[in-house]
């Protein structure tokens, strides 16, 4: 299914909401990576997170607007704040390591961060093939599948370390920090997933 160039400014709105999104995902990796400069990454993430606030609502609007829609209304909606709240997790997740001052991440924790960034790109390839869902929907599916494995592969990494943390941490105030930050890292991806199941269910419907 092709649409009307009209209809295009939803598509449009997703592929640039996806692209903050994997803006938010390198961000938080160079975060991590140099965590003596946190407060200047917490000041961009949180500018990258009022963008992403900023085109939710212009997809909202615009569905406000729009009597007839290209995709079901509750999938554009459930797509646009999805998206949203995985720019969100992301915010939160400096966020943490700026109050708490955690420091040097493991090289588990980077891993984690190098999956996201992994899975925001494959967000931004399946939002910019959506406008032809009939012509690549079997392009779309593979990005969508590949997201749903690097959240598995997050899922073994995150078990890992955190059985590595209550093992090798003799500090239980650095187990309680860790453990909070690899668990929104954790739940992020679990997000990114969230939005590959919606984007194959969208593919079902239109293919």
């Amino acid at each position: 299914m092709l649409f009307k160039q009209k209809e295009d400014k939803f598509f449009a709105l997703f592929v640039e909401s996806a692209c903050i999104l994997r803006q938010g995902t390198y961000l938080l990796q160079t975060a991590l990576q140099d965590p003596g400069r946190m407060e200047e990454y917490m000041a961009a993430i949180t500018d990258i997170e009022h963008t992403a606030d900023e085109l939710n609502d212009a997809i909202v609007d615009r569905l406000n607007s729009t009597f007839i829609t290209p995709l079901d209304r509750e999938d554009i909606y459930a797509v646009a704040n999805m998206l949203d709240d995985i720019t969100d997790f992301l915010q939160g997740t400096v966020e943490r390591m700026l109050l708490y001052r955690t420091g040097q991440p493991s090289a588990g924790t980077l891993e984690l961060a190098r999956l996201l960034t992994v899975a925001s790109e494959e967000l931004v390839k399946a939002f910019e093939l959506l406008k032809n869902i009939k012509g690549n929907h079997h392009a779309i599916l593979e990005h969508s599948r590949k997201i749903v494995d690097l959240e598995s592969e997050g899922d073994k990494i995150y078990r890992k370390e955190v059985a590595h943390l209550f093992a090798t941490c003799k500090d239980p105030v650095e187990i309680i920090k860790w453990k909070e930050v690899l668990e929104t890292l954790e739940a992020t991806l679990d997000h990114c997933e969230r939005v590959a199941d919606l984007l194959r269910g969208v593919v079902m419907k239109y293919a």
